[in-house]
């Protein structure tokens, strides 16, 4: 039986697929110890070519291809484990480039601390070429942009709510079952959820990390983020007790300056409080990007930075909203499609 199974839901992803591969390959552990089973959603792009490819050039690498006509996440690594042999999951993500240390120290904390799952800190890349991608790639690392999600940028290792990309123990799919696949975004969180439900814990180890390429331009970025809203929702309706600050904030923020807005429209105390929060919002970011376009000693993050923030705040909590105002008026949320 092999050691390591990892996972990788993909689609459409020949830009990013053989970066994946080569740090799979030269990780520590040893290939002839692992496998990569990968649920691709009928890739329409080369994505298939480059791992065929990949496959040619590394023999002693195992790879596994599995379609996913269903094309969304949770349903893409239910079938990648349905294939797998490894005593160990590792899940890994098409847009990610592992350090070459993941797959030991993630193994070696779930020996060593008895955890039921390990994982680590993103260190965000911009997904393309220009100022707007890094200015995405900057908001995506930064507080501002998403609140005390702890494996965007902590130094410290601690006992966490859940990681992204995590490792576990075959065995914990007895205790808590699979990816629920009907929730299309929010799988890993609601895995992780239930991982604590029953007494486990999540560790989160900063020298267990992995690059992670950020949408390339604003409008993949507010679909990425609406989406992320809309299924926040639908999992916060099964588990309320989850709800963070973090969480709640954007959608009080949407909520605010519609109001605001449509009171300001007859009543001139509502457009000075209006003035006043997106004015006192504005300034926050920009103190924000300014220490940004300092440390990175680009100008253009001044403007690009705040835009992709706001795009984030604005379209998770339109997201959330609209999944709420669809479940409340009968809507079923099935019709809404997750995306890799």
């Amino acid at each position: 039986m092999l050691s390591v199974s990892v996972i990788v839901p993909c689609y459409n992803e020949e830009k990013t697929i053989h970066l994946l591969l080569s740090s799979i390959y030269t990780q520590t552990w040893p290939v002839s110890d692992l496998e990569v089973i990968i649920a691709d959603g009928l890739s329409t792009d080369g994505t298939r070519q480059k791992i065929e490819e990949f496959q040619i050039s590394h023999p002693d690498l195992t790879i596994h291809v599995v379609e996913n006509p269903r094309r969304n996440i949770p349903a893409a690594l239910n079938s990648a484990l349905k294939l797998s042999k490894g005593e160990y999951i590792v899940r890994l993500d098409a847009h990610s480039r592992p350090d070459e240390h993941y797959i030991e120290r993630c193994l070696t904390d779930l020996r060593d601390r008895h955890v039921e799952m390990v994982g680590g800190i993103w260190k965000i890349h911009p997904g393309g070429e220009g100022w707007i991608a890094r200015s995405i790639a900057s908001a995506a690392a930064h507080p501002l942009g998403v609140g005390d999600a702890l494996y965007r940028y902590t130094t410290r290792a601690s006992e966490v709510d859940t990681v992204p990309f995590g490792a576990y123990r075959r065995d914990l799919l007895e205790n808590i079952g699979w990816y629920d696949e009907t929730l299309l975004t929010n799988e890993d969180y609601e895995f992780n959820t239930r991982i604590r439900q029953a007494g486990g814990r999540i560790w989160l180890n900063p020298e267990i990390h992995s690059v992670y390429y950020a949408r390339a331009s604003i409008g993949a970025l507010a679909k990425q983020y609406w989406r992320y809203g809309y299924w926040k929702y639908q999992m916060l309706r099964r588990y309320p007790q989850t709800l963070r600050w973090r969480q709640a904030i954007p959608p009080l923020f949407v909520v605010s300056i519609v109001v605001l807005f449509l009171f300001a429209l007859v009543w001139q105390l509502a457009r000075v409080l209006l003035l006043f929060e997106v004015g006192l919002y504005l300034l926050v970011l920009m103190v924000g990007a300014i220490q940004q376009a300092r440390q990175f000693r680009d100008i253009r993050l001044l403007i690009g930075m705040p835009l992709a923030i706001a795009t984030m705040h604005i379209a998770w909590g339109a997201g959330f909203l609209g999944s709420m105002v669809k479940s409340f008026s009968g809507f079923s949320s099935s019709t809404v499609k997750g995306q890799n």
